[in-house]
């Protein structure tokens, strides 16, 4: 801690304390949540054979890839705290970073993190050990509700308390996380017995199939892609930022989808495609055949260890956002302060944990909430995609230490997917889009009431 405090420029910014290993940590560890152990059957059940599913994964993880490097330029041109915040206001202005921060501070973020909470729970709850979590504690709360509250709390006690070492649990945690990946794969391809190439010809007759079902298998793969992102709003504490951003981005990303695409293939190779389609829990249906209740057993591990690694990077990395915005004047000005003695943004951090907190509170009522995020989080990856343009168009001679290989049409093609994306959500989730919409436009008159009373 005492390194961290030598290390900061001023008392109104934060140290740059992150390596690039820390970096690529936190894109990789946040990526790789619980989606890889459940998605194939969201993917298999739409699109029916594994063929598709492995061109779903491929489309998937290239979109995302397109979205890293697009990012990587501009986050190496404007290492910020705050990260998409300010190359969006860089870019547009301060009404559209604000209502990026509000349905950042206010919906997605918290939703997220809730998600994660009670995810975790969800898991180990699946433990004889920890049976008791589906149990009322008191009132109407169940005693995953308290706990998922408590962990949040811890989480942002570490982050508050240092931001290398939250950084460095979370680069323990993640490499844990790949090992067990790496590890689960091995015991599928170990299994003669169980195991077969025959399945990779296998079918699901009763898939959706056609553009809808490619559709839906393409937002879960973008799904369990999600967060590569986040690093960009640590981009103001990252030492060397313009080598170690671009690193992480686009490294972190093609890491994920080389794991991702291994754990599918084990996956398919224990069962056909009718039994992923039906089981709510592929990865575990595997291990069990392969490895009986002790397989079962190490993926719930594995989904745990996961869990938490994506747990600490996005608690960490959320909170940049308000804090940014704050400092800027657009956003109430405590938010900006930053820890005396830890030089951390504690304020944002404690806001964030409270509102986590309140949706947990709400369990069972929030997923439409986190609807809404995924929907705001593509519009505005779009929007920050865009900035590339912008900047090139504007800033043609500012120094480019990453320039976007495949320029213009790599982001541009991103941002052809994030539309179709938008636009498919509208059409399939109406209510929830729609409800999106209204939740960011909500923020126009909060946005003018703040520079009225500023």
């Amino acid at each position: 801690m005492t390194s961290e405090a030598a290390t900061a420029p001023s008392a109104t910014e934060l140290p740059r304390v992150l390596t690039a290993t820390h970096a690529t940590a936190i894109v990789v560890g946040i990526i790789i949540g619980s989606g890889i152990f459940l998605v194939p059957r969201e993917m298999m059940a739409a699109v029916g054979s594994s063929r598709m599913v492995y061109t779903v994964w491929i489309a998937g993880g290239l979109l995302s890839l397109f979205g890293a490097m697009s990012y990587a330029e501009v986050a190496a041109m404007k290492p910020r705290v705050g990260g998409e915040y300010a190359f969006l206001r860089d870019a547009y202005g301060d009404l559209t970073a604000f209502l990026y921060t509000w349905t950042w501070t206010l919906i997605a973020k918290p939703a997220s993190i809730a998600t994660i909470a009670a995810g975790l729970m969800r898991v180990l709850g699946t433990f004889s050990l920890f049976a008791f979590l589906t149990r009322p504690a008191f009132a109407h709360l169940l005693w995953s509700q308290v706990f998922a509250i408590v962990a949040t709390w811890l989480i942002t006690a570490l982050n508050i308390v240092s931001t290398r070492n939250s950084a460095n649990v979370q680069t323990a945690l993640t490499w844990l996380k790949v090992l067990m990946i790496v590890v689960i794969a091995g015991f599928c391809f170990a299994s003669l017995q169980h195991g077969s190439w025959h399945n990779y010809t296998t079918t699901f007759h009763g898939a959706r199939g056609g553009f809808s079902g490619f559709m839906i298998a393409l937002i879960a793969a973008l799904w369990a892609y999600d967060g590569w992102s986040d690093v960009s709003q640590m981009a103001g504490e990252v030492k060397q930022p313009q080598r170690s951003l671009p690193l992480a981005l686009v490294g972190g990303v093609a890491i994920v989808g080389g794991l991702y695409m291994l754990t599918n293939a084990a996956i398919q190779y224990v069962l056909p495609a009718a039994a992923i389609a039906l089981s709510d829990r592929p990865a575990a249906d595997a291990l069990r055949l392969v490895a009986g209740n002790a397989g079962a057993a190490l993926v719930s591990i594995g989904m745990a260890v996961s869990i938490c690694a994506t747990f600490v990077g996005s608690s960490l990395s959320g909170a940049r956002v308000p804090f940014a915005a704050a400092r800027d004047g657009l956003f109430p000005s405590p938010l900006a302060a930053i820890h005396p003695r830890f030089r951390t943004p504690a304020a944002s951090l404690m806001l964030q944990a409270v509102l986590s907190s309140l949706l947990l509170l709400a369990v069972g009522r929030f997923q439409a909430l986190f609807s809404l995020a995924i929907f705001s989080e593509w519009l505005f990856y779009a929007l920050t995609a865009a900035t590339v343009f912008v900047f090139r168009h504007r800033e043609p001679d500012t120094p480019r230490p990453y320039r976007v290989t495949g320029y213009p049409v790599v982001p541009a093609l991103f941002i052809l997917a994030a539309a179709i994306l938008l636009v498919f959500s509208f059409i399939d989730q109406p209510f929830n889009s729609i409800a999106g919409a209204a939740v960011i436009l909500c923020g126009i008159p909060v946005h003018l009431y703040f520079q009225r009373h500023k």
